[in-house]
Parts: C-alpha cells; structure tokens; sequence
C-alpha cells in the first residue's frame, strides 16, 4: 500500500474530500473539480480548460500518480483529457489541475464538486539512455500495420 498526502490549497472546499475509489476493484481514484469561487466552467465543443481539484499532493519518490479521463463522461459528453495519462512526478508539490478537453458536440458545464477524472498511483521504473547499435528483431523497421491487417 502507497500513501499519498495531500493539502488543501487556499480557498478550497474541504467538504468535497479527498480522492476516493468508488468501488472495491477501481483502480482509479475520483477527483472532483473544487473552484475557489464555488463557480463553473463551460467548455464549448472543441474548447479545454484546466479545471482545480483544491488539492496539492506529495507522491513518494519511485511512483507517479496518473490522471485519466472517467468513461462516463467521455462516452456521454466527449468530455476527455488531452493528455490522457497526464502524469505527476513524484517532486512536484503545486496545485493539482486536470486539462479537459470538450470532443462532444454541445456545450458541457463542469460545476464545482463535479467528479471529473480518475489519479492511478504506479511505479516508476527509470532507464539509462546510450547511444550503440541495435539488436535485430524479426519486426525490424516495420511500422504502422506492419504486424497485420487492422
């Protein structure tokens, strides 16, 4: 088990809550947009914005915290993250935003405390880089489609 600590960035609602899983199996915790202003955002199709969560967070060093977009809201709305898994580095101690993104057809309003995407906690494996040649692979170059039809 990971602990993530987490602080309240001034003005936010504490009432809200931390992230939390919703059921038994998720693997990913909900966060709720919480403006200072108890406000709302509307993205109009094709619009993004960065939506608070009033949270701040300290992820132990070997592990990051991804956010992804909640499959509702992508299914019904075309809400998603456009830099879906956006990752949080393990020294990072700033405000904790989500990027939405509006791929839907109509307007979306996002309300304060509405659940608007889900932190994955993983391990962070880090590699070393050099430079030298490759070993051959049956693949070789081979791109796009190159393993089959689609």
């Amino acid at each position: 088990m990971v602990t993530i600590r987490f602080e309240w960035v001034e003005g936010a609602e504490q009432a809200l809550g931390l992230p939390h899983y919703a059921s038994a199996g998720a693997a990913g915790a909900d966060l709720r947009a919480n403006f200072a202003d108890r406000g709302q955002v509307a993205l109009a199709p094709g619009a993004r914005a960065l939506i608070p969560t009033g949270l701040r967070l300290a992820i132990p060093a070997g592990y990051e915290v991804q956010l992804r977009p909640r499959s509702g809201l992508a299914l019904k709305h075309g809400i998603t993250l456009p830099n879906s898994p956006g990752t949080i580095d393990s020294d990072y101690r700033g405000p904790l935003g989500v990027i939405l993104q509006n791929t839907g057809e109509a307007s979306f309003t996002v309300a304060h405390g509405d659940r608007i995407a889900q932190m994955v906690v993983a391990p962070v494996v880090r590699a070393t880089f050099e430079a030298g040649p490759l070993d051959d692979t049956d693949r070789g170059a081979g791109g796009f489609g190159s393993t089959g039809a689609a």
